[in-house]
């Protein structure tokens, strides 16, 4: 009986007859909102962004929801005549790029099922209004998953801008990051606030992960992760206010990924005597590196001097898994060596080995380490492994500025390294935690000759190599001065 009532119910329902008085459905509605929309559509799955039609199970006998019923309007819809967010939008897929860029073009999109699968894929809306004003973001890494005519578009009709990390370390800057630190606190609503000195120790925090003088970073997440940090040891040692302590101790428990690689790293390495801080090696250097953002690590570099593979000419073979940048600056390398040390390295190949460089190099800054290594090998000069540098090298033997200055120093102090060489333009950079001040003395160097000065261990080559070195550089800046005068006094016939 009751399979009989429910046939009846729908073979009524089939032949009931269809009205076609069906009401309007409203899409979206700003008549009581006082400021133009804002919408949030990060991460947004295309139907959200750019609408869809819900699938409807019974669409196909007659108890279905009538499609205008089923109509959702998308985020770029309910965003008409305001603003349209969209954060990390080079992850989103092409094809909803290219559906995106439609919409800015036309300034309206008709709405239609994102599914094939779904029986809204059917079923198409008029053109619905979405005038918006988009600002999209994302990392300099995620451009590459843009569509071109989208940046295109951008370019031509709106503006592209490159957000610095930083900001001018002045006294309303400083004023600004301790407000910053008021409202994570107040944000939280569990962690202590703030003494003084905790506030000095967050300011100097901000000034070393901007790693450039004169500067407070504006990386503020991850600050902010800071000020959680040193607010929790602060509750668990019952203290009513955050103390600059408790920063410091913050900091030694809330290190990233990488530093905690790196601080096993560095256990390893002295375990196995990858590196060594004292004594003395032909042709070892301990170059210094940055692991991530600001972890930094000593990178042992060798090398070797040995008769050539190729009857024409010697070579500069490096192995170590070298970026391109990398790779250029060891041939910048070769015509220092050649200029310094006069020797006929025609028939030799020099061998260069970045040690357990299982991340990669790139970069330039491990310039002046190489040309170190490999003057010691091909002099016979050994070098002190107290001692560890870092600095870009022009082929004129000039001593250009890196980055991560006080990552590598640290690390070299963490390591037991005793000294380094530092890019005289890097000292105002600077900025080491107070543990580490007495650890290791920073040298200035500006040339060439300032770093083996500097490295090579005191003896006889020692002293005649500095000699000859010296007596190139002061022939080449006698002809630069003589062609000078010359260009300045023209001769008239």
């Amino acid at each position: 009986s009751i399979i009989a009532a429910a046939l009846i119910l729908l073979i009524s329902i089939q032949i009931k007859p269809k009205t076609n008085n069906l009401s309007p459905k409203l899409l979206v509605n700003n008549e009581e909102a006082r400021f133009a929309p804002f919408m949030d559509a990060t991460g947004a799955h295309a139907g959200a962004l750019l609408g869809d039609v819900r699938h409807d199970p019974y669409q196909s006998g007659g108890l279905g929801t009538p499609a205008h019923e089923r109509v959702e309007s998308g985020m770029i819809h309910k965003a008409h005549k305001g603003v349209l967010y969209i954060d990390e939008i080079g992850t989103m897929s092409m094809k909803t790029q290219q559906e995106l860029l439609s919409a800015m073009q036309e300034k309206k999109y008709a709405i239609t099922g994102q599914s094939e699968n779904s029986s809204g894929a059917m079923v198409r809306s008029q053109a619905v209004p979405c005038d918006f004003v988009l600002v999209a973001s994302g990392n300099i890494q995620v451009l590459e998953g843009m569509h071109i005519a989208m940046r295109s578009r951008i370019r031509g009709y709106g503006y592209e801008v490159f957000m610095k990390d930083y900001m001018e370390d002045t006294e309303e800057n400083r004023r600004k990051l301790v407000q910053f630190v008021a409202q994570e606190v107040k944000n939280d609503g569990r962690i202590p606030h703030f003494a003084t000195d905790a506030l000095d120790e967050i300011i100097l925090e901000a000034k070393r992960r901007a790693g450039r003088k004169n500067a407070l970073t504006l990386r503020l997440r991850e600050l902010g992760g800071l000020v959680r940090s040193s607010g929790d040891v602060a509750i668990e040692e019952g203290a009513d206010l955050v103390t600059a302590e408790h920063v410091v101790t913050a900091k030694r428990f809330a290190r990233t990924l990488e530093q905690q690689i790196v601080d096993r790293s560095i256990i390893q390495r002295k375990e196995y005597s990858v590196f060594h801080s004292s004594g003395g090696k032909i042709g070892m250097v301990n170059g210094l590196a940055v692991m991530g953002d600001r972890s930094g690590i000593v990178m042992p570099i060798a090398a070797e001097m040995a008769p050539a593979n190729s009857k024409n000419e010697g070579k500069i073979i490096v192995t170590g898994k070298l970026g391109e940048i990398a790779l250029d600056s060891v041939q910048n390398v070769s015509a220092i060596i050649k200029k310094y040390t006069q020797v006929d390295i025609s028939n030799h190949d020099i061998h260069v080995q970045f040690l357990q460089s299982y991340d990669g190099v790139e970069g330039d800054s491990a310039s002046v380490s190489i040309t170190a290594a490999v003057i010691s090998a091909v002099e016979g000069i050994p070098i002190d492994q107290s001692v560890a540098l870092t600095g870009s090298l022009s082929v004129r033997g000039d001593v250009m500025p890196i980055g991560g200055a006080t990552a590598k120093i640290e690390a070299a102090a963490e390591a037991g390294i005793k000294k380094v060489l530092l890019p005289k333009s890097n000292m105002d950079d600077v900025m080491l935690e107070k543990k580490y001040e007495d650890m290791i003395e920073i040298i200035p160097i500006e040339t060439i000759e300032d770093v083996l000065e500097n490295i090579l261990i005191n003896g006889s080559k020692k002293e005649r190599l500095i000699k000859k070195m010296r007596e190139i550089s002061g022939a080449v800046t006698s002809k630069v001065s003589t062609d000078s005068m010359t260009l300045s006094n023209p001769s008239h016939n």
